[in-house]
Parts: structure tokens; sequence; C-alpha cells
């Protein structure tokens, strides 16, 4: 009933399969590591050493490797820079009072902190203009007391308008925008 040429069959096939299944496991293992490993680092000698380490030890290879490689892979890296050049720049463009350096808002005439005058209002259709700005980027009007080129002669003679402050006083004459 017992033969042992059977047994011994038996026992050869139960270590032929655990020695393949060694062997996937192990070759799985080093192609496992060589694909995480090319997405966590760039430098091609990190990346041999790191297969290398896991070809070599295996088992205890791989648990060196969990241990060492980075934390984070490079897509991971990338989209963690992005946002922080998002939150950068998002700081960057917050308009900032030059009086006062105070943040301030984008269609604010006059800091409510120091008062610092920010934007002026155009003439002719009354949008928010830079203060250093000449001519109206909307509507295309010079700004008041700007010199203008190339006038004819009937633009030339078309009548001055008199500004008024707010205290009530009249300003000196003005340009019309035409």
């Amino acid at each position: 009933m017992f033969d042992p040429s059977s047994l011994s069959s038996f026992m050869m096939l139960l270590v032929a399969w655990g020695g393949a299944f060694l062997a996937a496991l192990w070759l799985s293992l080093v192609i496992w590591t060589y694909r995480d490993i090319r997405s966590r680092a760039r430098d091609p000698f990190t990346r041999v050493l790191a297969v290398l380490v896991v070809a070599v030890l295996f088992l205890p290879g791989i648990l060196i490797y969990l241990i060492l490689r980075p934390q984070r892979t490079l897509e991971e890296d990338y989209q963690h820079t992005l946002e922080e050049e998002a939150l950068l720049q998002a700081i960057e463009n917050s308009s900032l009072c030059p009086g006062c350096g105070r943040r301030v808002k984008e269609n604010w005439i006059i800091c409510p902190n120091c008062h610092t005058k920010l934007k002026k209002s155009c003439h002719q259709c009354n949008r928010l203009m830079e203060l250093p700005w000449n001519l109206c980027p909307y509507c295309g009007t010079p700004a008041p007391g700007m010199r203008r080129e190339n006038l004819t002669l009937n633009e030339a003679l078309h009548p001055l308008v008199v500004e008024s402050d707010d205290s009530g006083e009249e300003a000196a004459p003005v340009e019309e925008a035409a």
C-alpha cells in the first residue's frame, strides 16, 4: 500500500512546485521594485542599487527597499510643487496698498486704512484705471490734461470742460475727452 517511490515522486513534485513559486516570487519582486523605483527616482544609480538589493537579498532586500525608498513618487512631487506654486502665485497676485502694505481689493479706489489713492476712474466710461495710465484701456480715451497728438483743427477748438473738486471749488480747465 505504501510505496516509497511514489512518496519520493510526490516530494520531488512538491519541491519543484515550491522552487518554481519562489523563483516566480523573486522575479516578480525584482520587476515590481524596478517599476516602483522608476516612478520614484530619476538617478540611474539609485534605480540599479534598489533592484540589486532586492535581487540579491530577496525578502530581506524588499524590506530594506521599502524602508529606504523615497516617500513620494515623482508625479506626487510634481503635483505638490504645482500646488505650492499656485499658492505662492495667489499670494503674490493679491493687491497690496503702496501706503500701508495691507491687502486691498482690485475694485477699490482708495485704501480704507491709510486713505492712499489706489486707482482712478476714466472720465468717459467710468471704469477703473491704474494711476500711471494716461489712456483708458477700455474706451481709448486719454486721461484729462494729457497731451494729445495729431489733433484736427475742430478737435483742437473743441470747448474745454471745467471740473469741480469734492470741496465745491472749481478746478483748472481740463480738456473734454472726445
